[in-house]
């Protein structure tokens, strides 16, 4: 009693005197209390449990009956009976017949990890974490590459569940690391897997197998419909996303200039909070990685399609311009997870940010506008006359031009395009911009006058000294 008298002990404590005596020389309340196993007041359930209720338990095989539903429908069949204040008590006994008859749960079995044998890969959807990238929302997936026992952790963006992105990131992975494990533990990916028709099971794809083959890994796959059983990367994809919520928190805004910066700010967090912890039990890995093979495999598709004569290509069902002067020429299109790169005789001509929807396109105006410019009838009913916008400002142009130049505004439209291609888009930009709000409208000669003035050039006549000698020659010839 901290050498306080019994009397001042419980007058602190709020009881009586006489019992704190009892506490003090008997057992304490709480040691002789007995369990209670009668009701202290009728069941209000007991005449419907196994006419109306039970039935129903035992038809729910999958657990969905909820007691808050059932109450509804006693009251409506015995009004006079029930009230929604029965609620809590209709919910103890449904947990009570679950836990002695009701169907068994799954039963999950804790795993216990190898130093050194198993990777797991998925890729995530993060669009939700609001990155902006240039003012523009950013819609992307991350792909995750994670050791089962260390924790250690290789972070891609990627656009696509592309067999290019899941190429690129297993293999930018395991050079990171430095070694291969033995296993591949992932989900049925469709850039991984292709649907057996008989069986209506699934496969690993003969190009991913190579993939695996190259480096030695043996593909762990996981039932489909059960993400649970890859839970080594479906976990990381909670804490990844979770990690990079808080630190865009702290960083104040998930705005980024362009995707290389945040890229870097993605390898920052991955790099501090779940490499740095993990750098321990990877040491105890590393003695039981197998070593890397002597190059990589490419993480590309080649397509090797002939320009057209609208000076395009058709790749995997998606167009794209390319320089006229191709027309005609067969072309390498090599499709990397975010690019397209045009080669023409193992040259580079051309690289382009991959398209991702069926039949999108994408429609450079620098590779056509000199033959528009010529043809400024087929503008009207250009199949991607859109793509000859290149902002919302070039079309604002377009407008304005219509309204005040008729007809001839496509021929105008053009000419100024043309002046993007050949002096550079971002003064055209800058131009029209002041242009656009003043009164009497503009047209390209306005627009050339301050982009490229033409230059005079006053040319320079040299007037060779004259030779008298022939003058004398004709002298002495009309004396003669």
């Amino acid at each position: 009693m901290d050498g306080k008298s019994q009397a001042a002990a419980a007058a602190a404590s709020g009881m009586s005197l006489r019992t704190a005596r009892e506490w003090d020389t008997g057992p304490a309340p709480s040691t002789t209390k007995q369990p209670r196993d009668w009701r202290t007041r009728p069941d209000p359930f007991a005449a419907v449990w196994i006419t109306d209720i039970e039935p129903l338990l035992r038809r729910d095989l999958k657990g969905v009956l909820e007691a808050k539903l059932v109450l509804e429908v006693l009251r409506m069949r015995y009004p006079e009976q029930f009230h929604a204040g029965q609620a809590r008590t209709l919910q103890r006994r449904f947990r009570d017949w679950r836990a002695r008859h009701g169907v068994e749960p799954e039963v999950f079995f804790e795993q216990v990890a190898a130093p050194g044998r198993e990777a797991a890969i998925d890729f995530t959807h993060a669009t939700d974490l609001g990155v902006t990238i240039a003012g523009e929302p950013f819609p992307h997936l991350l792909f995750e590459f994670v050791l089962s026992y260390s924790h250690w952790t290789y972070v891609a963006i990627a656009f696509g569940e592309t067999f290019e992105a899941l190429a690129a990131g297993v293999q930018g992975a395991l050079w990171a690391l430095g070694g291969v494990p033995a296993v591949l533990r992932s989900d049925n990916l469709s850039a991984a897997t292709h649907e057996l028709k008989l069986s209506g099971g699934r496969a690993l794809t003969p190009r991913f197998r190579a993939v695996l083959e190259h480096y030695g890994l043996r593909s762990s796959r996981i039932t489909p419909g059960r993400a649970h059983e890859n839970g080594v990367a479906e976990q990381a994809h909670r804490r990844l996303k979770s990690l990079l919520a808080q630190a865009l928190l702290v960083r104040g805004h998930a705005a980024f200039d362009d995707v290389a910066s945040y890229d870097a700010f993605v390898q920052e967090v991955v790099a501090y909070w779940r490499n740095r912890p993990a750098a321990t039990r990877l040491a105890e890995e590393r003695s039981a990685f197998r070593a890397l093979p002597s190059t990589a495999i490419p993480s590309y598709t080649s397509y090797y399609p002939v320009v057209r004569r609208w000076s395009t290509i058709r790749v995997a069902h998606r167009t794209y311009s390319v320089p006229a002067q191709l027309m005609g020429h067969t072309v390498e299109a090599r499709v990397h997870p975010n690019v397209v790169e045009v080669r023409y005789r193992d040259q580079i001509v051309q690289t382009m940010p991959r398209l991702r929807k069926e039949d999108a396109h994408r429609i450079d105006y620098r590779h056509v506008i000199g033959w528009l410019v010529r043809k400024p009838g087929a503008f009207a009913r250009y199949r991607y006359r859109e793509d000859l916008y290149p902002s919302i400002l070039f079309r604002r142009a377009y407008d304005a031009l219509g309204r005040t130049h008729g007809e001839r505004a496509d021929v105008e439209y053009l000419r100024i395009l043309h002046l993007a291609a050949t002096e550079g888009e971002a003064r055209v930009v800058e131009v029209l911009a002041v242009v656009l709000d003043q009164a009497g409208g503009f047209d390209y000669v306005t627009v050339q006058a301050q982009v490229a003035p033409p230059v005079l050039t006053v040319p320079v006549i040299r007037i060779p000294a004259p030779d008298l000698t022939v003058y004398d020659a004709l002298r002495a010839g009309a004396a003669a």
